[in-house]
């Protein structure tokens, strides 16, 4: 059985994580997985993508020396910030002696997504979209799992679109670009997360996973195992953080980064033995020291949670499925941490609440921190990699020790970027939708015939090498090879 590596790259606004997985059939392996300070980031975005590289380059360079590979390829998330949602409806005829297929839906979800009207092409771009049910000329409300296999002349779909900044995706590419790995897939990380972490119970009974991050809190609502709503506020961890300094007078956000690490906790009023606490903190000013009740940092801290998490219960109460959430709350994300933040969020919404960590779908050998709740984005994206059959996102050491580099064609705004899952004019990333697939051939006649398949005989399997495992990545990502640098002088960049 062929093994291949994926890479995964969670940008996010505290940090970065790195995560190389071994995939030998249905046998996923966390091989490697490393956080770094971000640099860059601005609420889950790329604002300045020189810093992310150069953060982001020496991160992949220990990567690869450890394992002694040569990185070529990494899946990649969106941005979860300045995301809006639409409706969008889409219908096409069959012929009524055959099933309907997985094809027939994944075509109605691509004519869902390219005949929306957005309101400025030049500025957003389709994140992807989510089915939330269908109908046959006889059928109503029917899930995706049913109508597969019916028979009909007709089906129509109501779709949930999700909308977002196209030049957000633009310095993503760039931030790659100016790295030389390729992107094999772009991401919409609320709905590859909570596949990590939510129950097929839970997704199908009702649930809202909370990602609790440093730049971002979102919230997904799962019913009938669909995602019926999303959305996001610009506040998290470093909101947390910053008042910590400002309150507190800490005078570094560094180390009232630390304090909240080591002694955050939620709910003041439960502090038991610790309520008479005093912390002294070296300050590093000619006062030497600062005394901080553990008490009042409780209480500072417990001010903005409860902030957060009522701007969430405003998004559940707006999406109409608050009543349906029988599984409650599932908090993830590095705010998850929080000591008594689970508790408080539960006495707040009055939902039973417990901690989002990623579900043991994956082995994670000594991974230090992967099965942790701040994890869980990184190890989605290697699920849904995994399970849309990604290429191999590396080759051994052999590449790396001949010298050579890897140069790719940085992305110019308006053009398309092909497969990498980039920009297309007018269009969303190839590979940037919600549930990522096999491109499938979208044909202006929506009443195409499906008779007369044949399959056609498989050629004899070539030997495939290193170089052209490398050769083939470069050729996806921008069907050339020449100097990076050169065309980015070209175009002024």
């Amino acid at each position: 059985m062929e093994e291949k590596h994926i890479v995964a790259i969670d940008l996010g606004t505290s940090k970065f994580a790195l995560t190389v997985a071994k995939v030998e059939g249905e046998d996923i392996q966390i091989i490697y997985y490393r956080e770094i300070p971000s640099r860059g980031i601005r609420y889950s975005y790329v604002l300045n993508p020189s810093h992310v590289a150069e953060a982001l380059k020496p991160a992949v360079a220990a990567a690869e020396k450890e394992l002694g590979i040569k990185i070529t390829q990494a899946v990649v998330g969106m941005p979860r910030y300045s995301v809006r949602q639409e409706t969008n409806q889409g219908s096409i005829k069959l012929n009524p002696d055959e099933c309907i297929t997985a094809d027939d839906i994944n075509y109605l979800k691509d004519q869902a997504q390219q005949e929306y009207p957005l309101e400025d092409p030049e500025k957003e771009v389709l994140f992807g979209a989510v089915a939330q049910s269908f109908s046959t000329s006889e059928d109503f409300q029917l899930i995706e799992q049913d109508i597969i296999g019916m028979a009909s002349d007709l089906i129509e779909g109501n779709f949930k679109i999700f909308i977002g900044e196209k030049r957000y995706l633009k310095n993503i590419d760039l931030v790659f670009n100016k790295i030389g790995i390729a992107i094999s897939g772009k991401y919409f990380t609320p709905d590859t997360t909570a596949k990590a972490v939510l129950t097929p119970a839970e997704m199908e009974s009702g649930a809202a996973l909370v990602d609790f991050g440093a730049g971002v809190t979102s919230v997904s609502i799962y019913s009938g195992c669909i995602m019926r709503h999303y959305a996001a506020i610009p506040f998290g961890g470093n909101a947390i953080t910053k008042d910590i300094n400002n309150e507190c007078k800490i005078f570094s956000e560094t180390l009232s980064e630390n304090i909240k690490l080591a002694h955050g906790i939620c709910m003041p009023e439960r502090l038991q033995n610790m309520n008479e606490k005093i912390l002294r903190i070296n300050i590093g000013t000619t006062a030497k020291y600062k005394d901080l009740p553990v008490k009042y940092l409780s209480e500072v801290i417990t001010c903005r949670v409860q902030e957060i998490m009522e701007a969430i219960m405003y998004e559940i109460q707006k999406s109409g499925f608050a009543d349906r959430l029988k599984s409650g709350i599932v908090l993830t994300g590095g705010g998850a941490n929080l000591a008594n933040c689970g508790n408080f969020i539960a006495d707040l919404s009055g939902y039973s609440v417990r901690t989002g960590y990623p579900r043991p779908l994956f082995s994670g050998g000594g991974c230090i921190g992967v099965h942790e709740a701040e994890a869980a984005t990184s190890i989605g994206m290697i699920l849904a990699a995994v399970h849309d059959d990604c290429e191999d996102c590396t080759v051994q050491d052999a590449f790396a020790q001949t010298g050579t580099s890897v140069t790719v064609e940085p992305s110019v705004p308006g053009e398309d970027t092909g497969a990498d899952g980039g920009v297309q004019e007018g269009g969303s990333p190839q590979t940037g939708t919600l549930f990522p697939e096999e491109e499938t051939n979208v044909q202006e006649d929506t009443s195409r015939k499906k008779a007369g398949k044949t399959q056609e005989k498989k050629p004899e399997r070539k030997k495939v090498t290193w170089k052209d495992k490398i050769q083939k990545a470069v050729d996806k990502f921008t069907g050339t090879l020449y100097d990076m640098n050169k065309e980015m002088n070209d175009e002024g960049i």
